[in-house]
């Protein structure tokens, strides 16, 4: 399974989420981008990065890149932090690549790089990705 994780900037959220989910599926093939390019080639965004060592996790290697048409195609499921990331990324999908697309969790996301509240977004991003494995588990294989 190859899945990508999207939120605005890639610096917080979805670099987050990749990394909760190495842990969850190491046999999965896992990236993040971001809708904008404004981060593109910068690391996590420190206090996630903090935030999340506390935890275990380990977002010192990775580098915010911007989603692309390409990913339509590079991956088996586009996995949104919130509501705007969803809609923005299905405008850009190619008339006829039926690629999933979801929220990972009901609730948008909320962004810690404005909230501060980098713990409660972690909160809520490690127990999702716990119910996505448990979906991508019970899911037929592709």
């Amino acid at each position: 399974m190859r899945i990508l994780f999207v939120c605005l900037g890639n610096i917080c959220r979805s670099p987050a989420a990749e990394a909760v989910m190495r842990k969850l599926g190491p046999e999965m093939t896992l990236d993040s981008a971001g809708t904008g390019g404004w981060h593109t080639g910068d690391a996590p965004y420190g206090p996630m990065q903090e935030a999340a060592k506390a935890r275990g996790l380990d977002l010192s290697d990775l580098r915010a890149r911007q989603f692309n048409v390409a990913d339509f195609r590079a991956f088996d499921l586009i996995v949104a932090m919130d509501d705007q990331n969803f809609a923005d990324i299905n405008a850009m999908r190619p008339p006829g690549l039926a690629t999933p697309v979801r929220k990972l969790a009901d609730d948008n996301v909320p962004n810690p790089y404005y909230t501060r509240d980098f713990n409660g977004a972690l909160d809520m991003i490690e127990a999702a990705c716990v119910s996505l494995r448990a979906d991508i588990a019970g899911a037929p294989d592709r």
